[in-house]
Formats: C-alpha cells, structure tokens, sequence
C-alpha cells in the first residue's frame, strides 16, 4: 500500500479538547461533529499515515500538541494565523505561553503564519509584527516554517530574506496556489510548495501549469481539512484522507507514477518537517 503524508490538517479542532467556537470548529458541527480519531482511521485506510495538525490560534495551537501527543503518526505545528495577528500582537501573556509550545518535542513547525492582504483581517502592520515573532521563535529552536501568504509577496519576501541570509528558514509555502513567477521565487529560496485539493478543481490554467513545474523533490501534500475538499466530493467536509484523491490528480496532472509521488512526497516530509 502506499503511504501518505498530510502535511497540513486541522482536525484537531473537531476534538473535545477545543471549547472555542471557531469557524473550523463550526465546519465541523455542520458536519456532524466526526471524532478526530475517526477521521485518522478514514485517512489510515487510504495509506495517509503522517498527519500536521497547524495551529492558527494560541488556544488551538495547544489543543495540536496536546492531540499529536496522544496518537502515533500525529505532529504538531503552532501558529498564529495572519488573521489572529492583531488579537495576539500587544498581548505579552499569551505570546509567553504560545512560545512555551515550542519546546514540546511533538511540535516539528511554526505556522501557520505569513501575509494575507486579500481579507486583512487584521492591520498589516500587525501582521508583519507577528510573521517577525513567529519567524524568531522558529528558529530559535530549529523548527521549520508553514506559510500563509495571500496577494501579500512583496511585502513577504523582504521580511523572510531579513532572516534567511543569516540563518536559512526550511519551510512551506502551505496552498500553493499562484502561478510561475511566485513559484520560482519559492524554489530559490529553497522552500517547499504545498499542494493541495484547489488543484483539483481550479480552473486557472496558470494555476495548474505551476503545479506541473513544481519539481518533486519541493512538493508536499496536503488537505487543510477541513476546507478545500477535492473533486469529485465538493460539497462534503475534506479530510485528511482526500489527500489520495489530490495525488492521484497530481500524478495524472504530471504524468508520474502515483507510487513514486507518494512515496517522493512523503520523504520530503519527513525531511522539511522531521515527521519521523
């Protein structure tokens, strides 16, 4: 059977653990409320066997490591999402105890964070001032990075080659979905591209050409479930099992074998993340 890795999931949100009622949270209400550990045994029958749970909030980033610590094949990435940043930007208590997350031995990322200029949720200077933070604390303890940038490059890459010319940042660019340009910027830099179920359905042609370009030895897998569900299941909640119908897309997409995407994907993981 072939394996598979997600490498950026929520469904650490479906759990108990979470009393937030966030717009993942509600997702999965409306969804029926499936039990994390059943959506792990759905993405165990289709060979996805590593899963990142990404944080997005200082509460939610706990409940991923508190998860990822009670089951085998789980990590943990902890982030502030570039939406949060004005909640968390002038609160020294809560960045305390977000930093102290990243000590715990199942957390192998920082992220989600990064740029989104398409909603603004927050003030942009708010943004910056914790993609800085999150930048800091990863590579104080040698973590890698997962990023969310939206309509926001230019205003991205200064800030990441600030850092990257003193000490190199590993990470992903999470829901690649731009076109070659944004893609050659990604690869000299050396970061990752994740893919995910957009690819599936886009019907920007540029879209899908980047996606053929991206070499295998930069690609990951992911899902963001529980959004971004694949064809042919739009309509129904994604989960992390989806990450089959993606890479069996991909590899049509890219005239691969889907053995060798699985297995080239899932290694590339394991490297930029240390999903082992």
């Amino acid at each position: 059977m072939i394996q598979l890795t997600d490498t950026h999931c929520h469904i650490h949100e479906a759990s108990e653990l979470l009393q937030l009622q966030t717009e993942t949270k509600k997702r999965f209400l409306k969804a029926g409320s499936p039990r994390p550990e059943e959506l792990l045994k759905n993405a165990q029958k289709e060979g996805v066997t590593r899963l990142l749970c990404v944080g997005t909030t200082v509460e939610d980033s706990e409940v991923a490591v508190t998860f990822a610590g009670q089951h085998d094949g789980v990590w943990a990435s902890i982030g502030i999402h570039p939406h949060e940043a004005k909640v968390y930007r002038n609160n020294a208590e809560m960045l305390v105890r977000f930093a102290m997350l990243a000590k715990n031995s199942k957390v192998v990322a920082v992220g989600e964070c990064g740029l989104d200029y398409y909603y603004e949720h927050s003030p942009k200077e708010d943004q910056i001032a914790m993609l800085r933070f999150q930048i800091e604390l990863a590579q104080q303890h040698d973590l890698a990075m997962v990023f969310h940038v939206r309509d926001a490059f230019d205003d991205f890459w200064p800030i990441f080659d600030e850092y990257h010319k003193h000490k190199p940042i590993r990470g992903i660019i999470h829901s690649f979905s731009s076109h070659e340009k944004d893609l050659k910027n990604i690869l000299n830099r050396g970061l990752y591209v994740g893919l995910n179920g957009i690819m599936t359905f886009t019907k920007d042609m540029r879209q899908l050409e980047a996606a053929k370009a991206v070499p295998i030895e930069k690609l990951v897998l992911e899902t963001d479930a529980p959004f971004l569900t694949p064809k042919p299941f739009r309509g129904n909640m994604c989960e992390p099992k989806h990450v089959r119908v993606t890479t069996e897309f991909l590899a049509h997409l890219r005239g691969e074998d889907l053995e060798t995407l699985a297995a080239r994907t899932t290694e590339n993981a394991e490297h930029v993340l240390g999903m082992r």
